[in-house]
C-alpha cells in the first residue's frame, strides 16, 4: 500500500468568498498601518497627521473602528479626519484579489520591470554549488522510484490531458521525496501543507502546496495541467504574499535571529512532466532555466530492456 497520498483537489480556482482588505489591516501594528497609509496617495497625509496616529498608537484593529469624532479629539485636522474616517470604512468593501484571477504573465512581470509576456523574459538565477547530490542508493530516492513505478503500472503513461488527480499523484511523490532528502541533508525540520491559505496585502487564496521551514514559508508550488505562463503569473503573486506573511511573523516574534532572516522564497510551477523553478525576493523575480526540467512518465519504463527504464 502506498504511503504517499495526494489531496482530492488542489485547484486554486474554487469559488470562495474573498476576504477584504480589512481582514489584513486588522492584524497590523501601528508602524505597518502607517507604512500602508503613506502609500495611499489619495489620502495625502501630512507629517502632522502621521504623528498623531503614532502618538495615539493606532493599530490596524483600532483604525477600522475609528470615527471622525475620535480623530478630532486626538487633534487631527479637519481634512485628514474626513479622509481617514471614510477610508477606514471603505476597507471592509475592498476585496482581495484571488490568485486564480491572474491570467496575464505580462501584467505581473511589469511590476518587476519586465515588459514581455513570455517566460523567457524572466532572468536566470545562479546556483553557486550543488548542495546535495542524490545517489541512486538513497533510500528516499529508491522509495520515490518505487512509488512512481506503481503509478505507471496502474495508470499507464502520464499524458498532457490526464486528469488533475492523476498528475497530482506524481507531483506529491516527488515533493515528499525532495523534502525527505533535504531534511536529511540539512538537519532542518521541513513540512508541507496542501491547499494552504495565504492572505497577502493585495491577493488571497489557497496554494496547491506550501513548504515550510519551522514557521517560515520557503517554497510555494503551483500545479498546472497546461498554460505555464498563467501558472507562473499566479505563482509569483503567491510568492509576494508569502513573503509578506513571513515578514509579519518575524516582526511579531522575538524568536527570529539574524541568521534566520532571509529575503527570498522559491516557487515551483509544474505540469507533473515539466518543472519550472522561480526565485523571488522583494522587487526581483528569476528562474532556474529557460527550458523546463522534464520528467517523462512512460509506461515503457516498467520494461527493464527499454530505453526509458
Amino acid at each position: 500500500m502506498s504511503e504517499i497520498s495526494s489531496p482530492t483537489s488542489t485547484s486554486t480556482t474554487a469559488t470562495e468568498d474573498s476576504p477584504t482588505l480589512a481582514h489584513v489591516v486588522k492584524r497590523w501594528k501601528t508602524k505597518e498601518l502607517i507604512d500602508f497609509l503613506r502609500k495611499e496617495e489619495d489620502l495625502d497625509l501630512s507629517e502632522t497627521a502621521i504623528k498623531i496616529l503614532e502618538k495615539e498608537e493606532i493599530n490596524g484593529r483600532a483604525f477600522l473602528k475609528i470615527t471622525k469624532e475620535e480623530l478630532r479629539d486626538y487633534g487631527m485636522p479637519g481634512g485628514p479626519t474626513l479622509n481617514l474616517a471614510d477610508f477606514a470604512k471603505d476597507l471592509s468593501k475592498r476585496k482581495l484579489r484571488a490568485y486564480s484571477s491572474y491570467k496575464s504573465l505580462k501584467d505581473v512581470l511589469r511590476k518587476f520591470g519586465l515588459d514581455n509576456d513570455g517566460t523567457e523574459s524572466i532572468p536566470l538565477f545562479k546556483i553557486a554549488k550543488v548542495t546535495c547530490e542524490i545517489q541512486d542508493s538513497d533510500k528516499h530516492f529508491a522509495h520515490c522510484m518505487a512509488e512512481i513505478m506503481v503509478r505507471l503500472k496502474n495508470y499507464g503513461s502520464l499524458a498532457v490531458d490526464n486528469l488533475e488527480a492523476m498528475r497530482n499523484e506524481y507531483v506529491v511523490a516527488i515533493l515528499h521525496t525532495a523534502l525527505n532528502i533535504a531534511r536529511d541533508d540539512t538537519q532542518k525540520e521541513f513540512s508541507m501543507r496542501p491547499q494552504y491559505e495565504i492572505v497577502g496585502n493585495e491577493s488571497t487564496g489557497r496554494v496547491d502546496y506550501a513548504i515550510k521551514d519551522a514557521e517560515d514559508l520557503i517554497c510555494i508550488t503551483e500545479d498546472k495541467q497546461h498554460q505555464i505562463p498563467m501558472g507562473m503569473a499566479q505563482n509569483i503573486r503567491q510568492l509576494e504574499s508569502s513573503y509578506e506573511t513571513n515578514k509579519k511573523k518575524r516582526k511579531a516574534s522575538d524568536t527570529f535571529g539574524d541568521n534566520d532572516d532571509f529575503d527570498y522564497l522559491y516557487g515551483v510551477v509544474t505540469t507533473g512532466r515539466d518543472w519550472f523553478f522561480l526565485l523571488y525576493s522583494p522587487g526581483e523575480i528569476s528562474q532556474g532555466s529557460i527550458l523546463p526540467y522534464t520528467i517523462e512518465f512512460a509506461k515503457d519504463a516498467l520494461n527493464e530492456e527499454s530505453e526509458e527504464y
